[in-house]
């Protein structure tokens, strides 16, 4: 189902990771009041909320990541293609869980800032994407064993 305010359902499944103990109101609110405070910080570009929210999901969206396959009694890390769900998932995830332990008075100031950052290609969820990027290139010598 899409939300109420965006009508998008990559919105909606974003509140739904964001939710907590089952209180979507909560968390919608909460997910809305971020969108608020990014529109007024970046009211200089022309871009709207939506548009730097969908750009920073797609920035900190992972393409590849590492499996661990034991074969003859060594471990090794296999690059692996993420499949799009799960890509965009992770992605989500990844936002939510750096915006957590970002410093700031309330979730929904530490969620636009994260947000922010992720659209200008800095903060936390990039850099972990851009972590697992590198693991998986530095391994790609290993990807002929795929899992």
């Amino acid at each position: 189902m899409p939300d109420p305010r965006y009508n998008d359902t990559v919105v909606s499944q974003f509140v739904n990771n964001l939710m907590l103990q089952g209180k979507k109101s909560v968390a919608l609110n909460l997910f809305y009041e971020a969108m608020d405070i990014v529109k007024e910080k970046a009211a200089s570009e022309e871009e709207s909320e939506l548009d730097l929210f969908k750009k920073a999901l797609a920035n900190a969206t992972p393409q590849l990541e590492v499996r661990s396959r034991r074969i003859g009694g060594a471990t090794f890390q296999i690059p692996t293609e993420i499949p799009a769900k799960r890509k965009t998932s992770i992605g989500m995830k990844w936002l939510i869980r750096f915006a957590r332990q970002r410093g700031g008075k309330g979730m929904a100031e530490k969620l636009s800032a994260e947000i922010l950052a992720a659209s200008k290609g800095e903060g936390a969820a990039v850099k972990r994407k851009e972590d697992t990027h590198k693991m998986a290139e530095s391994n790609r010598a290993f990807a002929h064993f795929k899992v």
